[in-house]
């Protein structure tokens, strides 16, 4: 199982390279040979794991940001 977990944390870092690669190849920028392998890798990964990447990226971070805002806006709420 930790196997499985390293991996998609290195799927999710991937899809955000990879993310900002297309931004700037969007643009015409010029791409580093890192931003030229991110993407690749990006496009060579199954669809299956792109939306388990998505989905990880996505509910870690509404868990943080509702964990934040419980943080943040408790004192307003009294029981």
């Amino acid at each position: 199982m930790p196997e499985e977990s390293a991996e998609l944390f290195d799927d999710i870092y991937v899809g955000l390279r990879a993310g900002a690669a297309g931004r700037k190849k969007r643009r015409g920028e010029p791409l580093s040979p890192e931003e030229h392998e991110a993407l690749g890798r990006w496009e060579r990964m199954s669809g299956f794991r792109k939306s388990v990447a998505v989905g990880g990226f996505a509910v870690g971070t509404f868990g943080l940001g509702f964990t934040v805002g419980g943080l943040v806006f408790r004192r307003w709420r009294k029981a």
